[in-house]
Order: structure tokens, then C-alpha cells, then sequence
């Protein structure tokens, strides 16, 4: 029993070790492999737990093998776009300027309940509100509300509310998001165009962000 006892306190903390190597998420906040990796995990460590015929190591190494997986796979999304769209995809837009993209839902197969469920979670009980609905990699959605209906600000006594503009990220860590690009309804003409007035190499841009507007901000990569 004391043996037990012991091996699962260890295996306790070699698991908390993990995910805190992994990064500060939520479980709901997790991209797909990191929830794959963890539930890899938690399996792995009941077997020397449960069975103390079992060494510990036929644990702990599968544990730090699946724990330097993610880290790498982690630096590789990281540096490269497209092996991070690959593996966790990307983030869709539902409702866009106030309508709802019905094929972007049937793709991803949510019903209308499944898309009103999320808007209640974000305090929005009339669909016309929505300016923008923006479904994340994580599964959680990102809602936009209609200048109109958005909360009254101290700015807004002064001046009179704009409409509300999606911006989204152009560039990312030197490379361009082309999806992107066709939401703005933008080209790489102009993006580069952009850079030059700018005196920026598209390899030194860490964030550019842009709206449809052509309005953009850039953050220049450190060093």
C-alpha cells in the first residue's frame, strides 16, 4: 500500500511537470495536439500506477518522450504557419459583417443551436447584434459586436462610434496569411507595397495586422 501510495505521489508530480513544461493553458483552451499529448499522458502514468510489478520507468520515459513530442511540434507551429494550420487548423469565420456563412458552418458542422449555445456564453441573445463571429482553433468563438449595440465608452461622448472593423493578422513572424489577406480584401501587391513605404523586410515583421480598410499596424521583430 505504502509502495502504492508513493508511486502515484511521484508520477503526481512527473505529470504536473509536464504540462507546466507545455504551457499555461486551460483544458479548454488547448490546441489539439497538447489535449492529445495530455490524455497520452495521464493513460501512461496509470499503468505503473495501478500495477506495481510494473518498473516506473515504463512510465516515466514514455511520459518525457511524449512531453519533448509537443515541445518540438510546439517550435515547429511556431516558426512555420502551415504546420500549425495542419495540425490545429485555423480560425473561421460564421458571421461575417452580420451574415452568417452557412457554408463555413455545414464544413465545420455546427448546428444553429451549437452557434446560439456559443453567443449566449458570450452574452449575446440576438443574432442581429453580431457583427463578426469568429470560431478559434481551440473550439471557443470570438464574437464582435455592431458599434451600435457594443458598451458605451468614455471616448464615445466625445466622438461618435465608427463601425466595427475585423482586423486580422496579415503576417506572422515573417510570413503572410493569404486567408487573411482575402478577408481584408487585400492583395500581396499591396502588402508590399505596404512594407516598402514602411522600410521593413517582410522578414523582419513579427505581427502585421490589417482591416479591410487598409488601416494596419506593424510590430518589427526584436534584434
Amino acid at each position: 500500500m505504502i509502495i502504492s501510495a508513493i508511486r502515484a505521489f511521484l508520477l503526481y508530480i512527473i505529470i504536473i511537470f509536464a504540462v507546466r513544461m507545455m504551457g499555461k493553458r486551460q483544458i479548454s483552451e488547448m490546441q489539439t495536439s497538447e489535449l492529445v499529448i495530455t490524455l497520452l499522458m495521464s493513460n501512461i502514468a496509470s499503468i505503473p500506477m495501478q500495477d506495481t510489478e510494473q518498473s516506473m520507468l515504463s512510465g516515466i520515459i514514455p511520459i518525457m518522450v511524449l512531453l519533448v513530442c509537443e515541445i518540438f511540434i510546439s517550435y515547429l507551429m511556431l516558426k512555420k504557419s502551415g504546420i500549425r494550420r495542419l495540425i490545429c487548423g485555423k480560425p473561421v469565420i460564421v458571421i461575417n459583417d452580420g451574415t452568417i456563412d452557412q457554408q463555413a458552418m455545414k464544413e465545420l458542422r455546427i448546428s444553429t443551436e451549437d452557434l446560439y449555445e456559443q453567443l449566449r456564453q458570450k452574452d449575446v441573445f440576438d443574432i442581429s447584434e453580431v457583427a463578426y463571429a469568429i470560431l478559434e482553433t481551440n473550439g471557443q468563438m470570438s464574437v464582435f459586436k455592431k458599434s451600435m449595440y457594443s458598451p458605451l465608452t468614455v471616448g464615445d461622448l466625445e466622438i461618435q462610434k465608427e463601425d466595427t472593423v475585423l482586423q486580422v493578422t496579415i503576417v506572422s513572424d515573417g510570413e503572410i496569411a493569404k486567408s487573411s489577406l482575402k478577408v481584408c480584401g487585400l492583395g500581396t501587391n499591396w502588402l508590399y507595397e505596404t512594407l516598402k513605404n514602411e522600410n521593413i523586410a517582410l522578414k523582419d515583421v513579427f505581427i502585421m495586422t490589417a482591416d479591410k480598410y487598409k488601416n494596419y499596424s506593424i510590430i518589427r521583430k526584436e534584434g
